[in-house]
Formats: structure tokens, C-alpha cells, sequence
């Protein structure tokens, strides 16, 4: 490392200032015993380790430092010195030990307590901190930054009170001022004393009345606590000073909104965003949080209006593309909702939670072309989520397209992380689509995967045990899955129905028709494949009659089964 002119000349001069520390605790110590040969040989040790320390080598300047300690034993300004270096060396234990005995050697030195203190602060030992802090005040009463760190000590020590005290003693030497009150403050709100808290803000303001943003401060105090009556009377002082003020008009605008006062509250925002000073990003947020509270049609025009204009100005911001698709939504208009949210993400693509709604409001919408599409948009900017290979992956799946699906779905699986909520539901989506390519094993597999990662997975408990009652394979355990459904959920016409068809299978007829005429009763997504179910069990039992009638009624409700006809028109079950 090359030395500057000026690091040279800052090393001189620290050097005479330590050697004059050096020659001072000698003769306070009465070393006169030492020779005049070893009192140099220590300066000269000190002097080597001060360069070494200036050229930030700490490992080769603590060698001639302790050499001179060893000459020179107690004096102080070595074992500060060393100190200081075990500090730089991240040794803080050693760097304790050296400047406990610096402070032993001379307590009048504040640089030696300031240096133990914040090595205290350093380990976290804010009672011993606060104990030389406490002398540092003492003997330097009129020094506010000792108040002030002390204040800091104070609070870490859970001593509220005494913090304040310090802080009053800082104000004293300062005058009132902004970052003390703020500190007081919030030391206040911490003990549930608000109305301190409240008057420390006045005596803020009082000391410079034409400042807005003290007023600002006292205002969102006083609305943060409850007291927005009281914030009043400071929104219109500033709005008197500053009438464009945008804060205050928002700040405004939420009082009325929570009295609400809609026409009032829409007002104020309308009159916050007319202030040309208000950047992109500060509309963005309040309109965000306005969106939150629209109540009635007059508010709902409003947020157009302003998130309109909003655009027309920023037309760039995807802030206001992504409020838009609120709003829209809000509205009901799922379509062009979506259509904002793609343009948001399409300007800022680093937001995943966009890109998920989107692709949500895709399947909401049924159009799984488009979710495809920005499922595949969304892996290109984020590889490595999961379920974004797992929403393009259940895409394909209902396109039927089961080999990029399984593509898809596997990827998901590997990226998913262990024990996540969405793991189960890429497992529940392989088992689906395994089967459909008739891979059963890798569907058996893949299910029992999602069940140990929720044992009560309906959707599982009803796909699962539905498939291998079709495959007439695993029938007790197809039993007990289709029976811990129906225990689960005893009024689903769906899940009634399969544990009546496994109970089918496995030829228990009576016990089939309890499920089933209950799940025909709680038909309500009006499957013709229950109405079916009940005609079969109907006709095993002999009833032969009744059997052909459910079929009648199965064909006309719809969604039965190819056979459905062949077993009309034979009046019996097809083979």
C-alpha cells in the first residue's frame, strides 16, 4: 500500500501525540527506574507499529506494540492502541481486555471509554455500555453526542425513561430538534404515552411555525393514533401555506373516506393529483390504497379518471397498467383486466406475482391458449419458480396435450421446494396426467406422492381411488381414500358417487345405493354419470325398471357415458 504525503503527515502527528501519552503515564507510573535506552527502544517499537497500523497491516503492527508493552507495561496509550488494532482484526475479546486496561491505566481519557463503549456496543453488552457512558456524561457534561448514545444504550436496555431523560439532556445542549423529537417519539409511542408524543411534535412546530412538513409529521401522528379529529386543524394550517400541497390533500382524502364522506374524499384526491410534483409512483401508491376503500359509483369514476390520466402522463408506468387491471377487475371485466395486467408485466417483468395473476384470470377465463402463452413468458423471466412450470403444465393437461404436460409438470416437481404447498399440487397434476396416458404406475406413484404431502387431499382421495376402481386394481385402498372423502365431505354429490362406484366394484350393491341415492340428491353440478351410477346399481339389485328410467334420465341431463344408449335400448347393462 503507498503512503500519501498527507497519510504521512497524519502519521506523525498521531505518533507524537501517543509518544506524548507514552513520556506522560511513564512519569505518572513513576517508570523513572527505566532507563533512557529502553524508554526509547519502546517509542521506537510504538513508532513501527503506528505504520504498520496506517498501512492497514494489523498482524505485523501488533508484534512491536506488544514488544513495547513489555517495556513499558502500563502504559495506556499502548494498550489502546492495541486495542484499536484487535478491533480492526475483528477480535473483539482481545480489543476488550486492552482497552479495559487502558481505562484502568487512565480514567480521564474519553477517547479510551469511547473506545471501550463501542466495543461493548459491539457484543451486544449494553449494561456495561451504559456504565461507561454514564462517566463519559459526567465528565463531559457538555458534549450531547455522550447524551445521545446513551439514549440509544437506554432503549436497547429496555430503560425507556432514563432515555428520554438523556435525549432532554442532548435538547438542552442543542436547542429542540427534528431527529431528537423524532427519537423522544417514538421511545413515547413504545410506552403508550401518545399524548407526550403529541406535545413533543408541538414544541416542534412552535420552535419553527413556517416549516409544513413538521406539521405534516404531527398530522399522520395523530391519524397513526387514532386521534384524526385532531389532525384537522394541522391539514388546513398547511394547506394554508402550501394550498398544492399533495400530502395534506391525501391525508385529507383518507379522514373523509373513513367518516365516509365519499364526494369529500374524492375531492381532496383529485385536487393531490393535480399537483404537478407529485411523481408517477406516489399517484401509483395512493391510488393503490384508494382502490382498497371504493364504496359507491361516484368513487369508482373518480379512480378511472384519475388512473386514466395517470396513464395518458406515464403511459410507460406499470404501476398504473396494474392499478388499471384492478380497477377493471373490480368492475367485472375479467378480459380487459388481464389485458392491462400483461402490458404491466410486459413494461416491468421482474414482478412474479403479476405474471401469476395473469396466467390465473387465463384459466378463470378459460382461455388456456393465452395462459400457455404467458405461462411460457413468465419461465422465460423466471426460470427457476415452480409454479410457473406448473401452471403451463396443468395448461397443456386440459389442452389434452399430456406428453407437454408431463414435460412441464416434472420440471415443476424438481424446481418445487420440499414440504411446499404447491408440491402436492403438482404431484395431484402428474398422477392426473400419468393416467391419462395410461401410465398407472407412474400415476399410482405420483399420488401417493401428493398424499404424503397431504394426506387429506380431496381432490387426490377422489381421482385416485375413482381410477383404480376403473381399473378394478387396489380396491381396499381405493375404500379407504373414498371413504375418508365422504367422512370429509358428507354432502358432495361428486365424492358420494365414487365411493359408491368403488363400493360398486367391489360388488357391496346395497351399501353402493345408500351412497348413491344420497350423491343423486346432492347432484348439484347435474353429472349424468351419478344418474347413471344409480341406474347401474339399480339394475345389479334387479330392479330392472327403475334402472332403465335413471338411464332415460342420465342421457337427457347429459355427460353419461358412450354405453348409455346400448343399455336403453337392451334394457340392461352393456358388456
Amino acid at each position: 500500500m503507498k503512503i500519501s504525503v498527507k497519510n504521512i503527515f497524519q502519521l506523525l502527528t498521531i505518533t507524537f501525540l501517543v509518544i506524548g501519552q507514552v513520556s506522560f503515564a511513564q512519569k505518572k507510573k513513576k517508570t523513572e527506574d527505566k532507563s533512557a535506552f529502553q524508554l526509547q527502544e519502546s517509542e521506537a517499537l510504538f513508532t513501527d507499529g503506528m505504520k504498520f497500523f496506517m498501512m492497514e497491516d494489523y498482524e505485523k503492527a501488533i508484534v512491536p506494540y506488544e514488544k513495547a508493552l513489555e517495556i513499558t507495561p502500563d502504559n495506556a496509550g499502548i494498550l489502546f492502541s492495541l486495542s484499536n488494532t484487535y478491533l480492526r482484526l475483528k477480535n473483539e475479546d482481545k480489543a476488550i481486555e486492552y482497552a479495559e486496561k487502558a481505562v484502568k491505566q487512565d480514567g480521564e481519557n474519553l477517547d479510551y471509554q469511547e473506545l471501550l463503549a463501542d466495543i461493548y456496543m459491539r457484543k451486544k453488552d449494553f449494561v456495561a455500555a451504559a456504565k461507561v457512558y454514564q462517566s463519559l456524561t459526567q465528565k463531559a457534561p457538555t458534549n450531547p453526542s455522550y447524551f445521545l448514545e446513551q439514549s440509544a444504550i437506554h432503549i436497547f436496555n429496555n430503560k425507556y425513561e432514563d432515555a428520554i431523560k438523556s435525549y432532554n439532556q442532548a435538547e438542552k445542549l442543542l436547542g429542540i430538534n427534528e431527529e431528537i423529537t423524532r427519537q423522544k417519539q417514538m421511545v413515547m409511542i413504545k410506552q403508550g404515552k401518545v399524548e407526550d408524543a403529541i406535545r413533543e411534535g408541538e414544541k416542534l412546530i412552535e420552535s419553527d411555525p413556517e416549516e409544513v412538513d413538521f406539521k405534516v409529521d404531527q398530522a399522520e401522528l395523530l391519524m397513526t393514533n387514532r386521534r384524526s379529529e385532531k389532525a384537522i386543524p394541522y391539514l388546513e394550517q398547511i394547506l394554508k401555506l402550501s394550498p398544492e400541497n399533495a400530502q395534506a390533500h391525501v391525508m385529507l382524502a383518507q379522514l373523509y373516506q373513513e367518516k365516509g364522506d365519499y364526494e369529500k374524499c374524492n375531492k381532496e384526491l383529485e385536487l393531490a393529483f393535480a399537483d404537478n410534483g407529485l411523481d408517477a409512483n406516489t399517484k401509483s401508491r395512493i391510488l393503490m390504497s384508494y382502490i382498497e376503500m371504493l364504496k359507491d359509483d361516484k368513487s369508482k369514476e373518480t379512480a378511472f379518471s384519475l388512473v386514466k390520466n395517470l396513464l395518458k402522463t406515464n403511459p410507460k408506468d406499470p404501476k398504473a397498467h396494474a392499478i388499471y387491471g384492478d380497477l377493471l377487475i373490480k368492475k367485472g371485466e375479467t378480459s380487459l383486466g388481464r389485458d392491462a395486467y400483461v402490458r404491466a408485466a410486459r413494461l416491468d417483468k421482474s414482478i412474479s406475482a403479476v405474471w401469476g395473476q395473469i396466467i390465473q384470470f387465463d384459466f378463470d377465463l378459460k382461455q388456456l391458449d393465452s395462459a400457455i402463452k404467458h405461462s411460457e413468458e413468465a419461465i422465460e423471466v423466471f426460470p427457476n419458480q415452480s409454479l410457473f412450470w406448473y401452471l403451463n403444465g396443468s395448461a397443456y393437461y386440459q389442452k389434452r396435450k399430456n406428453d407437454k404436460a408431463i414435460e412441464s409438470l416434472e420440471e415443476a416437481r424438481r424446481l418445487a421446494p420440499d414440504g411446499s404447498e404447491l408440491t402436492q399440487h403438482i404431484y395431484a397434476q402428474l398422477g392426473d396426467t400419468y393416467n391419462s396416458l395410461s401410465k398407472h404406475e407412474k400415476s399410482d406413484d405420483a399420488y401417493e406422492s401428493a398424499l404424503k404431502e397431504n394426506p387429506n387431499n380431496d381432490h387426490v382421495l377422489n381421482n385416485y381411488s375413482y381410477f383404480l376402481s376403473l381399473r378394478k386394481e387396489k380396491l381396499e385402498r381405493a375404500l379407504e381414500m373414498s371413504g375418508k372423502l365422504v367422512e370429509r365431505n358428507p354432502d358432495n354429490g361428486t365424492y358420494l358417487d365414487t365411493h359408491a362406484w368403488v363400493l360398486y366394484v367391489k360388488k357391496d350393491y346395497q351399501k353402493a345405493r345408500q351412497f348413491l341415492e344420497k350423491a343423486v340428491i346432492n347432484n348439484k353440478s347435474k353429472s349424468g354419470t351419478v344418474i347413471e351410477h344409480y341406474g347401474d346399481v339399480l339394475f345389479q339389485l334387479g330392479e330392472k325398471d327403475k334402472a332403465v328410467e335413471q338411464w332415460k334420465k342420465a342421457k337427457s341431463t347429459g355427460g353419461s357415458s358412450t354405453a348409455i344408449d346400448q343399455k336403453i335400448a337392451d334394457q340392461k347393462l352393456a358388456e
